[in-house]
């Protein structure tokens, strides 16, 4: 079916060709059109929505692809400002589904802001990149980078600019199928793909990324992505990427070179890089002309292939000062270029060509760029012309010259290897009352742990994913945790979805994700930890924190935030009411509809007992104590231990309790020096052997 699309619309047709199942994004030029496209029509099993913004779009779009949905965020350049944060830990962590982000360039400022080329980011990413060239580009890379996507389990870009993505073009394509029903929702609990809680995460993290990179460029080139069609050996080569390979004919035509003539490589992307293409075009060409849009991206990746090859041709683009790093590039840009490969007739009055050729604002100037020589060619020592190895990103490290960071402790023997230790919150730290209310509340609704999606976010509150809790699913960036919750809701997920934010990280990032989700009606949970600073990075004073310690500054409390954002239902807890916290819990895991937030109320004990609050420690009644130790399984609280004899259990082990008469050789201790009489212990030991000395019950939060 035959019919007359703008890019963007057949960006959108693509999408639905490949089965995108959630749409998101934050309008603005040039890519509005490709989703207010899939708002106008009737989509069944589909979401389609505009978001708070761009990075909120782009979180429910990647909680959906984690979730193993098809996904598309759609913005423009200044937008992908906006989500970098969190594109770049999404990015690490890769996807199920295809996540493919459509971002559009504005070379030539058509519509306003930078002239900025996202070229950049994918770079800094180590994530592919597709750039059409025409509609029905457009609409094809869309499909490829779906595909793409799931095949190395990664984000993938999609670039168009201005040109590409306003103009219009016929495009024969058949009707989008019907959307085949959905199989089950993927939920995985992966501490080392999900989160960043430590550099080993990270490190792993990066590695696979770049893994994912080097089968991206081995995915394009075995799909014939890239088209290198090859003219007379020793003449004229273009590698040309992006919106100017519409006018390369053009521009061939007015110079009298025959179309077959010219070698051409037409990249379909800069990263990665089409490196057996560009082999193949260095070696079989005398000089080749760079054609892309913005930054020199594409040329600096030939330059140095062409050293590697030891080419002894030139190569024309910005980097020799020849065109301009501004502005759309048309058949006059072309032309220029053709000037300086020498490939321009001269003129009917003895007038070379030149003249005529709209010169670059930069080829006034012959300095050498990025370190090129003046003419830009390319002689490489003899040790440059070794074959390229195969793409890999991994390093093997058997026969490194570096001593192995374990070589001290494998020489005194593997008994001096330190136990483990999970790191886990502060003894008195209200977010241990959060997490087990959590966990307490998801059995009471007859849900099971592995069952129930809870977000993680940044700060201490993402230590509930460690033992004892083993609670929170995921951490990317700040706030993120509220737009993740979303795309799963999205995505299909039947049970309920809990949210989790520490207080500085709500009023940092969490506030639009909840304005989202109130706005679309998207049912959730959200928990938010109040503890009155921002802990983790310090103590320092956040918006929540008490008068006292702005400075100058003044309070805004939560408890008049949140209810302002429109929630459905609003409630206050103290954390270490543990039955209460729960009940409120039950009832939010039980409702199916609205947006539900809990805001958990107590400060940070730290910085209680530095401002001089002090409470009585638990007490325990050793002839009540069974020694269950249901008190350390299920708080984890630092300041409860185990105290026994010689040859006694390790803590955490549930053995029967010795004696010997009427003496006791095991029992819990309760370090004093460190129990801030929270409560928590006592509130789920089955004997009552813990309890709270009388001065401290019925005490409410801050």
């Amino acid at each position: 079916m035959k019919r007359i699309l703008t890019g963007n619309e057949a960006v959108a047709l693509g999408a639905l060709h490949a089965g995108v199942r959630v749409v998101t994004g934050y309008p603005g030029t040039p890519s509005t059109e490709a989703l207010a496209s899939l708002l106008a029509q009737d989509l069944p099993g589909r979401h389609v929505e505009w978001s708070t913004n761009e990075k909120v779009a782009f979180e429910i779009a990647a909680g959906a692809a984690w979730a193993g949905r098809r996904a598309l965020c759609t913005m423009k350049m200044s937008g992908l400002n906006v989500a970098y944060d969190a594109v770049v830990s999404i990015a690490y962590s890769g996807t199920n589904g295809g996540l493919v982000v459509y971002v559009a360039d504005d070379p030539g400022v058509s519509a306003g802001m930078p002239e900025q080329d996202t070229r950049g980011f994918a770079l800094m990413t180590d994530v592919p990149m597709l750039e059409p060239s025409s509609v029905e580009e457009a609409y094809e890379l869309t499909k490829a980078a779906f595909e793409l996507s799931e095949a190395v389990g990664g984000i993938v870009f999609l670039r168009l600019t201005t040109a590409v993505a306003l103009t219009h073009g016929i495009l024969d394509a058949p009707e989008p199928p019907a959307l085949p029903p959905a199989g089950p929702v993927v939920l995985e609990r992966n501490i080392q793909k999900y989160t960043k809680a430590g550099s080993a995460i990270c490190l792993g993290q990066h590695a696979a990324l770049l893994e994912r990179l080097a089968q991206s460029e081995t995915w394009l080139h075995e799909r014939g992505l890239h088209r290198l069609t090859l003219g007379k050996e020793v003449g004229l080569g273009i590698a040309v990427v992006g919106a100017p390979a519409a006018y390369v004919d053009e521009a061939l035509a007015a110079a009298g070179i025959e179309k077959g003539e010219a070698s051409i490589l037409h990249a379909a992307s800069t990263l990665p890089f089409p490196t057996d293409e560009a082999d193949a075009l260095l070696r079989h060409c005398g000089s080749i002309l760079v054609l892309e849009e913005l930054e020199p991206h594409f040329e600096r990746a030939l330059v140095l292939d062409a050293y590697r090859l030891g080419y002894p041709g030139r190569i024309v683009g910005k980097l020799d000062g020849t065109l301009s790093r501004s502005g759309e590039y048309g058949a006059a840009e072309i032309v220029a270029g053709l000037v300086a490969c020498s490939s321009w007739p001269v003129g009917t009055a003895g007038e070379p060509a030149q003249a005529v050729a709209r010169p670059s604002p930069q080829a006034t100037s012959r300095v050498p760029q990025a370190g090129l020589p003046p003419q830009a060619t390319c002689h490489a020592p003899q040790a440059a012309q070794a074959p390229r190895p195969a793409p890999s990103v991994r390093r093997e490290c058997s026969e490194s010259i570096l001593p192995s960071a374990n070589s001290e402790a494998e020489e005194r023997g593997a008994s001096c290897e330190p136990a483990p230790r999970p790191i886990t919150v502060c003894a008195g730290c209200p977010h241990r009352g959060t997490y087990m209310a959590i966990e307490a509340a998801i059995k009471k609704s007859g849900f099971k742990k592995d069952e129930v999606m809870v977000t993680g976010d940044i700060g201490c509150t993402i230590l509930g994913m460690n033992p004892p809790f083993d609670l929170l699913w995921n951490e990317v960036s700040m706030g993120s945790s509220v737009s993740l919750a979303q795309g799963y809701v999205h995505a299909g997920i039947a049970t309920p979805v809990i949210a989790t934010i520490g207080d500085s990280t709500f009023f940092h990032g969490g506030i639009p994700g909840v304005l989202n989700a109130v706005q679309h009606r998207t049912p959730l949970v959200v928990v938010v930890m109040d503890n009155g600073w921002t802990a983790m990075t310090g103590m320092q004073v956040n918006p929540g924190t008490c008068d006292a310690e702005q400075k100058g500054g003044r309070r805004i409390d939560l408890a008049t935030v949140i209810p302002a954002l429109g929630v459905d239902r609003f409630e206050i807890s103290d954390p270490f009411d543990l039955a209460a916290t729960t009940a409120i819990l039950t009832t939010f895991l039980q409702e199916k509809d609205g947006v539900r937030v809990l805001l958990a109320r107590q400060e940070c004990a730290i910085q209680a007992r530095r401002r001089g609050v002090r409470r009585p420690p638990v007490e325990i009644d050793l002839a009540k104590c069974v020694l269950c130790k249901r008190c350390i399984q299920i708080t984890g609280c630092p300041a409860l231990g185990c105290s026994a004899d010689d040859g006694a259990e390790q803590l955490g082990q549930n053995r029967p309790m010795q004696s010997s008469g009427s003496a006791v050789r095991q029992r819990i201790l309760v370090d004093a020096a460190l129990c801030t009489g929270c409560g928590l212990c006592a509130a789920v030991c089955p004997t009552s052997a813990l309890a709270l000395p009388a001065a401290r019950e019925g005490e409410g939060a801050r």
